[in-house]
């Protein structure tokens, strides 16, 4: 009985540290070495919308907005995760410096609208806009692509 659970330790202990590291050298585009990194967004700017804001441990000053009039729903991940109510139009900013893996991955910001009135009482999507270092970055078309606003820091 010692040698089968002292046998199967063994198998679960090494697939552990296969499925936790090893493999092929990564080469400098992420890839194995001597292979071409096969990712179609490898050296472009993380997010949607214009620019990308520079730096390797450079902080950011990222401002997230939602426009329209009355209240609204909103979800957001940007120094900490919310979901509130608030009264439009509404904005948030912190300075966020990546630390850790976030340098090397990324830091994704979002903010998530909820819906509001237009003009003749139907339910739109709210616009949003996230802003790094006074730099827009991401925005959803005033409302018209109703999706939330991301931009990933790197």
């Amino acid at each position: 009985m010692r040698k089968t659970m002292a046998a199967v330790s063994l198998v679960v202990a090494v697939g552990l540290l296969t499925g936790c590291g090893g493999g092929a050298a990564e080469g400098p585009g992420g890839g194995a070495a001597g292979t071409p990194d096969a990712s179609p967004t490898a050296g472009k700017p993380e997010g949607s919308g214009e620019g990308r804001a520079k730096g390797g441990d450079t902080s950011y000053e990222v401002t997230i907005e939602v426009g329209g009039t009355g209240s609204t729903m909103v979800m957001y991940s940007l120094d900490d995760s919310k979901t509130e109510t608030v009264t439009l139009p509404w904005k948030k900013t912190a300075t966020i410096t990546p630390v850790g893996a976030e340098k090397e991955v990324g830091r994704l910001v979002i903010v998530t609208p909820g819906t509001v009135s237009d003009g003749n009482g139907m339910l739109t999507a709210a616009s949003c806009t996230i802003t790094v270092n006074g730099q827009r970055v991401a925005d959803n078309g005033n409302g018209k692509i109703p999706k939330p606003c991301s931009y990933k820091l790197k």
